[in-house]
């Protein structure tokens, strides 16, 4: 089925629009990435480790002895500490503790000290015994080698102003610029800077899009955009307004119906364009959806919906969204958020954030409402990507929503 020559030259009035739109609304606004569950709810889990000490000379014949009593395959489980500290590097309070516990402690603390104290493991992971028992058999050390417990951080800091802390209060920690509990932060500053240009412009457009949906009456006024980048920028590939209440007179309808939201309705306008084009390629017809039985409502009903579906997706190869970019005028329901997931979005923006119904955020809740689900990084899941909170800057607002409707 060839596209009508009214709708093939339409496209070009959806490129003057984008233009149009570059002159007010790139570098607008502030994008702020989302945090993970983990990073939401870290509670800085603390274990006791075992430490000893000994002369500087030994500690390589210490550690050594140490790595033979462990189990096979049983690596150092706090590579964030540092293994070794010499007596003036510990935090003051073990600085007292150990100074004073024996004469040695004192010699060993007031005097230019040739000593240093080694974190042997996770307390869980060996006996006090073993670990005596191992350390009398190296010469130098004392002759009731030093053998003590002390609190430590489990997981690695997140940040250097956390380390620094936990050196003072724990032990001398190390933080290697990356993030046990998310993404790394490399990985999020340059997906930053990568969209931080243009964000603006394609929530601008979803908003467009929105409003059309909501005066043309067949849905809340909320939009998607969904855009391709690559080394010669971003071209726009879906978008769709909400169109919850379109089949609302129809007696098969369903009454606000999901599967009508702005995402999954973009979704799948990308994914009828692949499969147009490979019936295309293959010679078979091209079959369009009968609105009037037709769950997701995806055909075009805007137009400016009809002028981008008639455009050609720029990259017809690779898993139906794999790699591309979301921006949403509205927090992704759970529902809408899953299916961004499945359908391999890299990444996502919304401008209004749901606390009540959003699925990308992790922020619990409010009024006891549950936690929140942080549906873009849960290491449960299969898939993963980055997601941004924009904060609106030049873009009027939207018609308000009631807080408790899903996006």
């Amino acid at each position: 089925m060839e596209l009508p020559t009214e709708a093939r030259a339409s496209a070009p009035q959806l490129q003057c629009l984008v233009d149009e739109l570059k002159v007010d609304h790139l570098n607008r606004g502030v994008l702020i990435p989302l945090k993970t569950t983990q990073e939401v709810r870290q509670d800085h889990t603390i274990v006791n480790a075992i430490i000893t000490r000994a002369p500087t000379k030994c500690a390589n014949e210490v550690i050594a002895a140490l790595r033979d009593t462990q189990a096979e395959g049983n690596g150092n489980t706090l590579p964030h500490l540092r293994r070794c500290a010499k007596p003036a590097d510990l935090p003051a309070h073990l600085k007292t503790q150990f100074m004073n516990d024996t004469p040695a402690g004192r010699q060993i603390h007031t005097s230019k000290s040739n000593w240093i104290y080694i974190i042997v493991g996770e307390a869980k992971d060996f006996t006090h015994e073993q670990v005596v028992a191992c350390l009398s058999l190296i010469d130098g050390l004392e002759q009731e080698p030093f053998v003590t417990t002390i609190p430590v951080p489990l997981l690695a800091p997140t940040s250097q102003v956390l380390a620094a802390m936990w050196s003072s209060q724990f032990w001398p920690t190390v933080y290697r610029k990356n993030n046990p509990l998310g993404p790394h932060p490399s990985i999020v500053s340059r997906g930053t800077d990568e969209i931080k240009d243009d964000a603006s412009l394609w929530i601008t457009l979803a908003h467009r899009v929105a409003l059309e949906a909501k005066e043309k009456g067949i849905g809340e006024a909320m939009g998607a955009v969904i855009v391709q980048r690559d080394e010669k920028g971003a071209e726009l590939v879906a978008l769709a307004g909400d169109a919850r209440w379109h089949m609302d007179s129809h007696p098969l309808s369903i009454s606000n119906n999901p599967m009508t939201h702005c995402v999954l309705r973009a979704i799948s306008m990308v994914a009828q364009k692949l499969v147009r084009h490979e019936r295309r390629a293959s010679g078979l017809p091209i079959e369009t959806p009968v609105l009037e039985y037709d769950a997701f409502q995806d055909a075009p009903l805007l137009d400016t919906e009809k002028q981008c579906f008639e455009q050609e997706h720029p990259n017809k190869d690779g898993y139906l969204c794999h790699g591309l970019e979301l921006y949403v005028t509205h927090e992704p329901c759970v529902e809408c958020s899953m299916g961004i997931l499945h359908s391999r979005m890299g990444k996502v923006v919304y401008s209004k954030h749901m606390p009540r119904t959003g699925g990308l955020s992790s922020d619990d809740r409010p009024d006891g409402g549950g936690r929140g689900l942080g549906l873009f990084w849960r290491r449960e899941l299969n898939w993963s990507l980055l997601a941004w909170e924009w904060e609106r800057d030049g873009v009027p607002d939207l018609p308000p929503v009631h807080p408790t409707t899903h996006a």
